[in-house]
């Protein structure tokens, strides 16, 4: 399995890279997951429903199944950052690809995506000066870049050519569960 992690601060774009990414990855055949972090509560499940009714009255995890998908819903104590690496071991290990949206701090290697702040806005700060983890930054602004980058700058439109780059460069995705075993993964 390779593991890609695209980070980067909200409105940056990633969620549309990735989502474009993973239809270029699957239109060539490979298995693909995602995993997305989200950073403030949220909730899939509609009040009233069955599962949201169980989880209501308790129930740590809920796991709701039909002949076509299954989504297990679990409950963390307060505060509790999910690990990523803990996240990838849920995962069916028979894929080809996982693209992770977020975790920015994680041991995994990243490409951050990154968009010039609009007129009146702050600017966006970078991570990808100092932070050894970062292979790619994906801009649509290169130009802009608050520093030159030594990583490989990829074109935030051209999702194709970002799907180009992650298989012409494999290598640099494969994950090994067990050497990641111990590795904090920050909450970003």
């Amino acid at each position: 399995m390779k593991v890609a992690c695209f980070a980067g601060y909200s409105g940056s774009g990633k969620t549309t890279l990735v989502e474009q990414v993973i239809a270029h990855l699957v239109a060539r055949g490979l298995g693909v997951s995602a995993i997305k972090h989200a950073h403030h509560g949220f909730d899939m499940d509609r009040p009233g429903k069955d599962s949201w009714r169980h989880r209501q009255a308790g129930a740590r995890e809920v796991l709701v199944a039909s002949d076509q998908r299954m989504a297990l819903l679990r409950e963390f104590d307060a505060g509790q950052a999910p690990d990523v690496h803990g996240l990838l071991a849920q995962l069916q290990p028979d894929v080809d690809w996982v693209l992770v949206e977020g975790f920015k701090a994680s041991s995994l290697p990243r490409i951050e995506v990154w968009r010039a702040a609009a007129p009146g806005e702050p600017a966006r700060p970078v991570r990808y000066p100092d932070d050894g983890g970062i292979v790619a930054v994906a801009t649509s602004t290169p130009q802009q870049l608050p520093e030159a980058a030594r990583q490989p700058v990829l074109d935030l439109n051209a999702p194709a050519q970002v799907a180009d780059w992650l298989l012409a460069h494999a290598a640099l995705f494969d994950y090994v569960a067990h050497a990641h075993r111990g590795v904090p993964c920050l909450k970003d």
